[in-house]
């Protein structure tokens, strides 16, 4: 019976525990540019383990993919070079590091956008809510632009492009993102796809743009060296299908016709909990649900403690459990897990934006 602290093989990683860091938003990236920093190698080399694998922020993969203001991008050298002091501080301390690809599609403003246009999406379907500009105001999402189909290899070899980046930066792989209510999940999902092309329509047509981004990055690294972030059933980002089974199924059936690293879920009950403290109730468990269709490494988060993290372990629900904010607040969190210590709170103001505080200046345990 497995436990968080029985290594794990990883594609062609072996890892010594299964404590993984989440991909976190920050919004520390230097301006202008979208540069990783010494800081941020900083930040993340603190939370580095001998063993252990971290997911780094949720990165855009071109300057339309930018949905917030100070992220990281890995569409220039400078970035690229960024990223390479971050990679160096978590390899210095034996860690593991993978990139997560990232393109906001909606969820976006013409403020990040190239010339100030408007967002794209699969759709020109509003979200609800607010953006964030690029002077960290909020101000309602606009109605985005819906991509021609003639930009669709475009966009698929701006992924490519990334991966080979992030290759470049020192990544151990990378985590193409299709959850939370960004561009993949918003051509996954009925009501955010209302296309008739080939992307668009059946569940087949609309899971053709996640499958063959994947197939694309997959070719620059390797199928071992690609991971995928999903959250079925989640609400994040004006988010959420009406029958989701049927789309995930397809999804998960058809992303495990190919040995990739790992697959990743947030759990429902967490969905939205970048933005709020949230734990809905009355939602299945991912990780449970799908399983049975998943034969490769699983990873799942949202909301875990140590004690729920190790059962879902052990009962084989999971072979990985992904923390978020409390990795944020416990740079040493594998270990206050496997002392049993207590965590560090978060201070969900210090989240998104700002420099040390909050970032670098948490506790480690007293050796």
């Amino acid at each position: 019976m497995a436990s968080l602290f029985t290594p794990l093989q990883v594609g062609g990683l072996t890892l010594a525990h299964r404590v993984v860091m989440a991909p976190l938003t920050r919004m520390r990236a230097a301006r202008p540019g979208n540069v990783p920093t010494a800081l941020n190698a900083e930040y993340y080399g603190q939370r580095a383990t001998p063993g252990g694998l971290i997911i780094a922020e949720a990165t855009q993969v071109c300057p339309s993919g930018q949905g917030m203001p100070a992220t990281p991008g890995i569409h220039t050298e400078a970035q690229v070079a960024g990223w390479r002091g971050v990679t160096e501080a978590v390899h210095a301390r034996g860690g593991r590091i993978f990139l997560q690809l990232w393109h906001v599609g909606r969820i976006s403003h013409s403020s990040h956008q190239p010339g100030g246009g408007l967002p794209v999406a699969p759709s020109a379907v509003a979200p609800k809510g607010e953006a964030m500009t690029a002077d960290f105001k909020r101000v309602p999402f606009e109605t985005p632009r819906a991509l021609e189909t003639a930009e669709i290899p475009g966009l698929i070899d701006a992924y490519r492009q990334a991966a080979r980046h992030a290759d470049a930066a020192g990544f151990d792989g990378v985590e193409v993102h299709g959850a939370n209510g960004y561009l993949l999940e918003q051509f996954l999902q009925s009501r955010t796809n209302r296309r008739t092309d080939a992307y668009g329509g059946s569940i087949g047509n609309r899971a053709r743009l996640l499958l063959e981004v994947v197939e694309a990055v997959a070719g620059v690294l390797g199928l071992t060296r690609v991971g995928v972030r999903l959250s079925p059933f989640g609400v994040s980002n004006d988010s959420g299908e009406d029958e989701p089974l049927p789309l995930y199924t397809h999804v998960i059936k058809a992303l495990a016709a190919a040995p990739l690293a790992y697959l990743h879920f947030i759990e429902p009950r967490a969905s939205g909990a970048g933005a709020a403290e949230v734990d809905h109730q009355g939602v299945p468990s991912a990780a449970v649900l799908f399983r049975p269709i998943w034969p490769g490494v699983l990873i799942t988060a949202g909301n875990f403690r140590a004690d729920t993290a190790e059962a879902m372990v052990a009962e084989g629900h999971a072979d990985a459990i992904a923390f978020g904010r409390y990795f944020i607040s416990n740079p040493d969190l594998p270990e206050r897990i496997r002392r049993g210590a207590a965590f560090t709170p978060y201070n969900r103001k210090t989240f998104y934006g700002g420099g040390e505080a909050g970032y670098t200046d948490y506790p480690k345990l007293a050796a």
